[in-house]
């Protein structure tokens, strides 16, 4: 780039080259997956997907088993009060969690367990498996990568479902357990990655729901191990206050949920 174009002239042309980029993406998107995106301001038959690890899973069935077909944690506590308070909407609820996930995981799987689905809000919860792993020595597994895979995920996402809400959880720790044998090493790798969870939320225009921080201050009534009760999966009262807390932020941006 030529040094005599000043800063407001690069800044036009970089402004030009992202909209020509988003715009050619979006051309090319199938007119059924434009149309089923188109804005929901009532919320009915609205469809709700929450992706993530084991903290998502919950121990949910893969089959037609409504009794556990959540899972048992924050995702079940939100999708049955919706569903209790709102049933004249319609609401749609899936958990695409799965235990062990990393970021590259879910990039596996993308497109059956997200995109496929077309849902109208997409939460995420994910990050510790991929700090576990950087921890034990996998160097692929690196926070620059996890903002790289993230990103992409959102961007895929965004070209394919343009009208979608993403829901941007932080991954979150407490001094319990293993995590609390290696406290220093989790606490600068997971803070990394909260901060990257944050900025994408700017970036993309998602929710941030602030995990972390809830975490914290519950501390002041019960001690870690109330909350969380291996340093990473929460315990009936954590998933409580996940729940809790992810409707709490959700419902600012979705009025029909207040």
């Amino acid at each position: 780039m030529s040094k005599e174009i000043n800063g407001e002239e690069l800044s036009d042309r970089r402004s030009f080259l992202k909209n020509a980029v988003a715009l050619s993406a979006i051309s090319s998107v199938s007119p059924n997956v434009l149309q089923a995106q188109r804005g929901n301001e009532d919320g009915n038959n609205y469809t709700f997907l929450f992706q993530g690890d084991s903290i998502t899973d919950g121990n949910r069935t893969r089959n037609n088993d409504w009794n556990h077909v959540m899972g048992h944690g924050y995702q079940y506590i939100v999708s049955s009060k919706l569903w209790y308070d709102f049933p004249k909407k319609s609401f749609h609820f899936f958990n695409r969690g799965v235990s062990g996930n990393k970021v590259v995981d879910l990039a596996a799987r993308w497109q059956k367990d997200t995109i496929d689905l077309k849902p109208d809000l997409l939460s995420i919860l994910i990050g510790i498996n991929d700090i576990s792993a950087f921890i034990s020595g996998n160097n692929d597994f690196t926070a620059t990568e996890y903002e790289k895979g993230y990103r992409g995920l959102l961007q895929q996402t965004k070209i394919q479902l343009p009208d979608i809400q993403f829901v941007l959880c932080e991954p979150f720790i407490l001094p319990v357990g293993k995590i609390k044998e290696k406290w220093q090493p989790y606490l600068e790798e997971i803070e990394k990655r909260q901060q990257i969870v944050r900025r994408l939320s700017e970036e993309y225009n998602a929710v941030f729901v602030p995990f972390q921080t809830a975490f914290n201050k519950a501390l002041a009534k019960a001690p870690a191990e109330y909350w969380i009760w291996d340093g990473v999966h929460p315990m009936p009262a954590g998933h409580e206050l996940m729940a809790r807390e992810w409707q709490a932020r959700v419902s600012k941006r979705l009025k029909f949920i207040r």
